[in-house]
This record gives C-alpha cells, structure tokens and sequence, in this order.
C-alpha cells in the first residue's frame, strides 16, 4: 500500500500550483489484438486489459503494425513528482481548465503519477492555460 510517507512536498493545499512536466514524443492510442509486439520495457509505453479490449498507449515511433485501430497525434504532460493516493482533485482541476476551453483529454494513471494527452493541435494552448492558472510548466530535454 502506498504510504503518505510517499508523498514528498505534497500536500492537499498545494496541490493547485503543481509544476507539470511536457513528455518529449508524439503519441498513439491504440485498440489491439494482442500484445505480442509491444516491448513494454519502453518509456511511455501503457497498456490496459478488460474484458472487452486491449489498450495501447505509446510514442508513436513505437506502435506495432498489427493493430485494430488507432488515433494518432496526442502530446503528454505529466504531475511532477510522486502523489499520495490521498490527495484529491488533482485531475478534476486540470480537466476543467481544459473542458472550459474546449480541450479534450486522455488519462493514464500510474503508481506515481498521472500522465495527461490533448491532441497536438491543441496542446501549446492546454500548457497556456495551465501556466496562467498558476501550474509550472517543464520542458524535457529533446531526446
């Protein structure tokens, strides 16, 4: 289980003036068959499982070309650091800045952290108005 001890500078009130972390990669989402040519030691490279389908999300330099569909051109950021299960509203604030500007998004959520994709047409404007909601913005060094 994850402890608060986890949790590092966070806390509940400064949850709001977090800095996000821009993912140097075009991104995939994709429907598959099966997993058999995805390498998931990877950076970046998600899947999820249901009972109804297999998901990918990966650079697009990295999707497999056995696939049942696929949408292309999203960008990524992620929350820095690592967040306590505890803290709540994280997201919800993100993606109303974004919903009430029209901006769409994708989540995947990790152990760590949550990773956020807009479509790469509209991602500079979703960094925008983060960063004048008060988020710090970083930039990845160029792979």
């Amino acid at each position: 289980m994850k402890s608060s001890t986890n949790m590092g500078n966070w806390s509940q009130k400064n949850i709001y003036s977090m800095t996000i972390k821009v993912i140097n990669e075009e991104f995939s989402i994709c429907k598959l068959k099966d997993y058999a040519q995805i390498d998931i030691s990877e950076p970046f490279v998600f899947t999820g499982s249901t009972d109804e389908e297999k998901s990918l999300v990966c650079p697009t330099r990295l999707v497999p070309s056995e696939l049942l569909e696929r949408s292309d051109g999203w960008k990524a950021f992620r929350i820095e650091g690592v967040l306590d299960f505890s803290l709540i509203g994280i997201l919800a604030k993100i993606s109303a800045i974004l919903a009430e500007n029209g901006i769409g998004i994708f989540v995947v959520s990790t152990f760590n952290t949550d990773y956020i994709l807009t479509q790469t047409d509209r991602f500079e404007e979703a960094l925008r108005l983060l960063s004048n909601a008060g988020y710090g913005v970083q930039y990845a060094n160029s792979r």
